[in-house]
């Protein structure tokens, strides 16, 4: 059980990063990955906002409309249960603080249309994870995330003061670069 839980959380984390192998999340992606600090700041914040989310919607699902019959309702439900949720996180960060909240901007009330958090509320009704196992998937996601985040900072950072002809800088090495850490992290597939 610990080895397969195990193998979820690397396999979710790095092998099927979210924004690598998906690209979902390709908005706060390009746009907080400019600093490392931003980019721990927005790394937490997802975390936190699919950790809690996948909760709710996950007991949401289980205890209320399955029940009911009312699984077909399960899109709509996890759209207004994760809005009202990043809203939370939005008004508690901008309370407790006021710089991280400054400098993820407009990134910040993204995440309430960031699509990684409703796949994976939806992945862990739709693979049909026990309680433990959607915990898991539900940390490593964002974990992937955050650390996919945080590496494309750190050479973010470095390419500002990197010789990069002209028409490269900014997004489009961003995007290279994007694709050069796809081939890397993919080319785990094997080990899991």
């Amino acid at each position: 059980m610990l080895g397969n839980l195990f193998s979820l959380f690397l396999t979710a984390c790095i092998i099927d990063n979210i924004i690598l192998s998906k690209f979902f999340g390709m908005c706060p992606f390009l746009g907080v990955s400019k600093k490392v600090s931003s980019a721990v700041g927005m790394g937490l914040a997802v975390i936190f906002v699919i950790v809690g989310a996948s909760i709710l919607t996950y007991g949401l699902y289980y205890l209320v409309l399955v029940p009911l019959e009312l699984e077909y309702m399960d899109l709509i439900t996890f759209i207004l249960v994760i809005a009202a949720f990043v809203q939370f996180v939005e008004m508690f960060i901008k309370k407790n603080s006021p710089s991280l909240y400054k400098s993820l901007g407009i990134y910040l009330p993204l995440i309430t249309t960031n699509c990684a958090v409703l796949y994976v509320a939806q992945q862990n009704i739709a693979n049909g994870y026990n309680f433990a196992e959607m915990l898991v998937y539900s940390v490593a996601v964002p974990a992937g995330f955050t650390l996919t985040l945080c590496i494309m900072a750190t050479i973010r950072e470095r390419l500002e003061f990197a010789n990069t002809p002209e028409s490269y800088k900014g997004n489009p090495i961003t995007l290279v670069v994007a694709a050069l850490m796809a081939i890397a992290f993919t080319g785990l597939a094997g080990l899991v």
